[in-house]
């Protein structure tokens, strides 16, 4: 009682001094300079008081909904390359494109969020239902390793498909769950876990070419978020492999596994992890005749594939050079594993 008693003096002097600087007769309004962009939202008070309080909680639920996320302005950007690292990927070519601005995660969703989630919901992920998903070799005792050993994936021995791998269990391992990482990035999420969680929080997945222009961060064909070195003054800006895969991680990243959502800044739109770390899911078909199964395809048969991007901590230029904001890969829509996780995009209303 005492918290909405404050509340409501702090509405009642906040509509109050509205109404009183409402009063001014607008002689010293100023046009916007010319260049300077004006404010694509405004918060209209109307004259009765009771609406403005109502407005002004308008405002508090609209600062919530956007809380830790960043504009992307809208207008032309340059995705794609002309110089493919891997063309059957269709990185290339570059080519412009338009994209209205909207609003991006800053971080990966984490444990902590995609809890919160399962908690007033009850989802039940697909990782969950299926009874299994994948997860890397150096994460597996020997001995699950030795039991799963002929449910590996053949053109990369380094899977196993383990039961009970899901969002709360990342290893398998019921003794340990995600209590001391709760800042991680979620994983084991399939896209339509992703979707799932995106329409609770009232918001979506990025298209492709929206994640690809947040990524660029406002840069010209660049490499990465922050330019072309990996290294810039010698310093890691991501969460990739060192040293030679799969089987010798140096570490010299600070990151064994997946990293705190919060870990590494990468441009200047305030976006953390967008490469490295984990795989993104986004809203795009890789092919665009895979529209032609949404709907019609049977559980766990003809699944469409969808684009996912900014590599993970698996990654090494030495085989997997998919950390490039250019870059991009493919999973079915039910698909999950121990390094593919997203971030939410919204509207700008």
């Amino acid at each position: 009682m005492v918290k909405l008693s404050c509340l409501y003096r702090l509405l009642f002097y906040l509509a109050f001094t509205v109404s009183f600087a409402s009063s001014d007769c607008g002689c010293n309004n100023k046009r916007v300079p010319e260049g300077v962009n004006s404010p694509k939202e405004q918060i209209i008070f109307p004259n009765s008081g009771l609406e403005r309080a109502e407005k002004l909680l308008d405002l508090v639920e609209h600062s919530k909904h956007y809380d830790q996320m960043s504009l992307i302005p809208g207008g032309e950007h340059l995705i794609g390359t002309n110089e493919p690292i891997f063309p059957a990927d269709r990185e290339s070519p570059a080519r412009s494109v338009t994209v209205r601005e909207f609003y991006l995660d800053q971080y990966e969703v984490s444990n902590e969020r995609f809890k919160e989630f399962v908690d007033q919901t009850g989802y039940i992920t697909e990782a969950e239902k299926f009874g299994d998903s994948f997860v890397f070799q150096r994460l597996l005792s020997d001995e699950v390793r030795k039991k799963y050993e002929d449910f590996r994936v053949a053109a990369a021995p380094w899977w196993y498909k383990v039961q009970g791998a899901c969002w709360k269990y990342p290893e398998a391992d019921k003794a340990r769950g995600i209590d001391d990482r709760l800042d991680h990035p979620v994983v084991h999420v399939s896209w339509t876990d992703a979707v799932a969680y995106c329409r609770w929080r009232g918001k979506r997945l990025p298209t492709e070419a929206e994640w690809e222009a947040a990524c660029r961060g406002g840069r010209k064909q660049k490499l990465f978020p922050w330019g072309n070195k990996l290294l810039p003054k010698d310093r890691h800006m991501m969460n990739i492999w060192q040293g030679k895969f799969p089987d010798n991680n140096l570490v010299e990243d600070g990151c064994d596994s997946t990293c705190p959502v919060t870990t590494f800044r990468q441009n200047p739109y305030d976006l953390y992890n967008i490469v490295g770390n984990v795989w993104e899911w986004t809203a795009d078909l890789w092919d665009a005749n895979g529209a032609k199964q949404v709907g019609e395809q049977k559980p766990g048969v003809d699944q469409p594939n969808r684009v996912k991007k900014g590599g993970s901590y698996l990654c090494h230029e030495s085989y997997c050079y998919r950390y490039r904001c250019a870059a991009r890969s493919q999973n079915t829509e039910d698909s999950s594993a121990g390094n593919l996780g997203f971030r939410c995009a919204a509207d700008v209303n």
